[in-house]
Formats: structure tokens, sequence, C-alpha cells
């Protein structure tokens, strides 16, 4: 508890102060150096077999969290619990509050260049998931913790490595997801950005922070939080709002194109075509196909957040 509080006080409160987050560059680059060795480590463990029975540190790990491999094989993804795994893996993909930001700061912000740094960092994202993920099961199976390095032996020191590089990850990676938390919490307050002065984000920085330490002390279950945080938040954000903003611009679009002519662009010197088209957003039939299928995805995340969150509380008050 005692650490905890120090690593709030001393790294992540000066963290979260920062009002410009391109000072933290060099430290997210650290972050993934950091969670490549972490995904190298847990493939030599893997293809070495040290948790296994008989393995080097089999015998050193607390025996809820040694592997548990069952008979059902893949029949088991058509269970309601795998649907706790689904809404975990929302959670890979809420920063999207962030996206305004980072394309206000990206260097020659260009829709194109955006649109390529997004799918390249997403393609890289969604390899790290799956990598981590399939690593993890496969050596630990039914029996891989929510934070799957608490599964490793404390003295197994590849893995002791793994730690530390992951936390530098989360620590340096933290104020990215606080600051767009804060925006939110301000917008949903009412103050507007020019009202949005040092003092009142210091004040609203430190607020924040001491309570959601607070919870952080209280809630131990770390696979409980994401897989219901994911259920209801994730999918919201990755379903639910991104369909409802579509519908509503597609719906604000110009039924047709207004194209003038311009006969006298000759004549005229501040002409610069004969002809000039005014084009207006269209809501074509392809868009408003586009809509349906959008608020059809909407509704099976509505379905798919509802079961993982009932599975997720069922997970933690049984029955």
């Amino acid at each position: 508890r005692y650490g905890f509080l120090g690593v709030t006080s001393t790294l992540l409160l000066p963290l979260c102060l920062l009002k410009n987050l391109a000072s933290l560059a060099p430290f997210s680059l650290l972050g993934i150096i950091g969670m490549l060795y972490t995904s190298l480590a847990m493939t030599v463990r893997y293809l070495q077999g040290a948790y296994l029975p008989g393995g080097k540190f089999f015998s050193q790990t607390p025996a809820s969290l040694q592997p548990n491999f069952g008979s059902i094989g893949a029949k088991g993804a058509l269970s309601p619990s795998s649907f706790i795994l689904i809404c975990m893996l929302s959670t890979a993909y809420m920063a999207h509050f962030n996206a305004p930001k980072f394309y206000t700061e990206l260097k020659n912000n260009t829709l194109p260049r955006f649109n390529k740094v997004v799918t390249t960092s997403f393609g890289i994202s969604i390899a790290f998931f799956v990598l981590m993920a399939g690593l993890g099961f496969c050596t630990f199976g039914s029996a891989s913790s929510g934070l799957i390095l608490n599964n490793y032996s404390n003295k197994d020191i590849l893995m002791a490595f793994s730690r530390v590089a992951v936390a530098i990850s989360i620590v340096f990676s933290y104020p990215l997801a606080f600051s767009g938390c804060r925006d939110g919490v301000l917008d949903l307050a009412g103050v507007p950005p020019e009202k949005r002065n040092n003092a009142l984000l210091d004040k609203v920085t430190v607020t924040m922070l001491s309570f959601i330490t607070f919870l952080a002390l209280k809630v131990k279950d770390l696979s409980f939080v994401l897989s219901f945080g994911g259920a209801t938040l994730g999918n919201a954000l990755i379903y639910v709002y991104p369909a409802i903003m579509f519908r509503a611009a597609v719906k604000k679009m110009k039924a047709e194109t207004t194209t003038t002519n311009n006969q006298d662009g000759e004549d005229n010197p501040s002409a610069i075509d004969n002809e000039s088209k005014v084009s207006q957003m269209v809501a074509t039939k392809s868009l408003k196909r586009e809509v349906k299928f959008a608020l059809a995805n909407a509704g099976l995340g509505i379905a798919m957040g509802g079961i993982g969150a009932r599975m997720a509380l069922k997970s933690v008050l049984g029955g």
C-alpha cells in the first residue's frame, strides 16, 4: 500500500500535472521496448516449458496459479464466460477520446498521415494483444491471472525484468488516458476551454487522482475491473457512441450537391475557373446503409456488454 501511494505521489501526480504530453514521447518509446522484452520473455518461458509440471519454476508457483488445462477445447469459446474475455479486450481500444488531441499534436497533421498513424498503431497493438494473450493462456490455461505476470515466479529473474518493464510502460502511458478523462469531466461540468487555467487543471487533477487511487486500494481484482469496465464503458465507446455520432452526422448532410456555373470567368479577374462547383457532403445511399450497419453493431455491442457485465459480476458475487 505504501509503495503504491509512493508511486502515485512521486511519479503519477507530477506526470498528470503536465500540460504538454509531448515530453512523454521518449518514455512511451521506452514502454514499447519494455513490452517487446516482456513478449520475448514470455515466449522463452513457454518454449522452455519452465512452468509445466517438472519445469524449473513449477514448484515455485502458488498452487492456484499453476498451469491448469481442461478438455473442453474450442467449445469453450461458446461458453457465456468467454464474454468476460471479449469485454476485457474492449478495454484495449478505449483511447478514442484522445483522438482529437493526437491529431492536433501530430506533426504535419494531414488526414492521410493521421490515418496511416492510426492504422499502423492499431495493427501493432492487435499483434501485441494476440501474442501476449495467447502466450499467457498457452502457458497457464484457466489458471491465468487477470495480470498474467502474477503467474510467474518471483524468483524468475527473466520475468522480474518484465515486471519492471511493464511498470514503466504503465506509469508513462497513464497520463495519456488520465488527460482524456480529465477533459471529459470538465466537459460534463460545462467548463469552457478558455476558463481551464493551470490552477483549475491542477485542482481537478489532484482531486481525480486521489479518488482513483482510493478506488485502486479498495478494488483488488484486476480481471473484474477490466471485464466490467470493458462491458460497460468499453462497449459504449467502441460500438454505441460512434454509431450514434455517425448517424447524427449523416442526418445533417444535404440530400444533393449544389453546382453553379460561372460563365464570365475569363472576363472576371477574380475567377479561377470557368466553372466552379460548390459541393456539400451528401447523404448517399451507401452512407445510409452504413448507418444501419453501424446501428446493428451498436446493438451487438449492447448485447455483448450486457452478457459480459452479468458474467463479470457473477464471477465476483458467485451464483
